[in-house]
């Protein structure tokens, strides 16, 4: 049984329904970097997902990231937004923006070695008949002198399956050691 068990894993044995396949990941190098594109995104999964492991350059706490689709930089956008910090809780919202606003990774004024974590869900991602939308969480913690969880929604008005997908920080760049990891789920 185990015999044929790792003859089917060799043969690279189709994925089930709700299966993460990793489509590329991105490691920052020494030298920082401005952006991170995901480009030539096949279309054969029902939805992606992005996670993050990231850390800014901006000589701050925290940088805010900004999210792109297929380079387009026109202001039909949306996003919304609720966050916790430990002691208070606050939420915002913007349209007809140039960018979805998915939530804030550590600055380089954080405490050495924190990265923050942002999880993105792109539902439908490939289906030209709907806009696109993503859901995602979103924090980080800088061993109990700040930090916060923010959960986001937002909205790309344009139908057009999603070919690439642009991540860039508010300020500054990415820090090394960042990590971008994109996989595809399959559907039912």
């Amino acid at each position: 049984m185990l015999n044929s068990v790792v003859a089917l894993f060799n043969a690279g044995a189709a994925a089930a329904a709700g299966d993460f396949q990793s489509i590329a990941t991105v490691t920052v190098g020494s030298g920082g970097a401005a952006n991170v594109e995901f480009t030539s995104i096949p279309g054969d999964f029902d939805h992606l997902q992005i996670r993050v492991l990231a850390r800014g350059t901006n000589a701050s706490a925290s940088i805010y990231q900004k999210i792109q689709f297929n380079s387009d930089t026109s202001s039909i956008y949306a996003d919304h937004y609720i966050l916790g910090d430990g002691a208070s809780a606050s939420a915002g919202a913007s349209t007809n923006a140039a960018f979805i606003g998915v939530g804030s990774t550590a600055g380089a004024n954080a405490s050495a070695n924190i990265f923050g974590t942002i999880i993105i869900d792109l539902l439908d991602y490939a289906d030209n008949n709907k806009y696109k939308t993503i859901r995602n969480l979103e924090g980080f913690d800088v061993n109990g002198s700040g930090g916060y969880v923010m959960l986001t929604s937002g909205l790309w008005r344009n139908t057009s399956a999603v070919t690439s997908i642009k991540l860039t920080p508010s300020a500054g760049n990415y820090a090394q050691y960042s990590h971008f990891a994109l996989y595809g789920i399959k559907g039912a």
